[in-house]
């Protein structure tokens, strides 16, 4: 079983960046769907990005401000964040498991694989 780890996160202004990484014990290339999440206090997880098999899906909110990429040695997961408002302010995780076909989405409880997350907190 893989095991995640987030780091990158912090208190920024709104208008700044953070890019996030999640580094994974095992091989996360080709193979498998990697999604980042949030969570703030009290609310459910929501699903903002997704990798399958190389192609990114974003929940509308962070389209065209986040990215989410993996590294060539298909061991770190990425979240670059740009142009951040005080509503992105969650604790932020990444979330792996097997691809076995039929797409991968941002359900979170498709996922095997978490870490412990990281606080993103945007406020002036």
């Amino acid at each position: 079983q893989v095991q995640l780890e987030e780091s990158g996160g912090g208190l920024v202004q709104p208008g700044e960046s953070l890019r996030l990484s999640c580094s994974a014990s095992l091989y996360i290339g080709s193979g498998y769907c990697l999604a980042w999440f949030r969570q703030v206090p009290g609310q459910a997880r929501e699903g903002i990005s997704v990798l399958d098999n190389g192609y990114p899906t974003y929940k509308l909110s962070v389209k065209d401000r986040f990215t989410i990429f993996r590294d060539d040695a298909g061991n770190t997961l990425f979240l670059q964040m740009n142009s951040l408002q005080p509503g992105d302010t969650a604790k932020y995780y990444c979330a792996a498991r097997i691809d076995r076909g039929g797409g991968c989405f941002l359900l979170d409880h498709q996922y095997t694989a978490w870490g412990q997350g990281t606080q993103v907190t945007v406020s002036s």
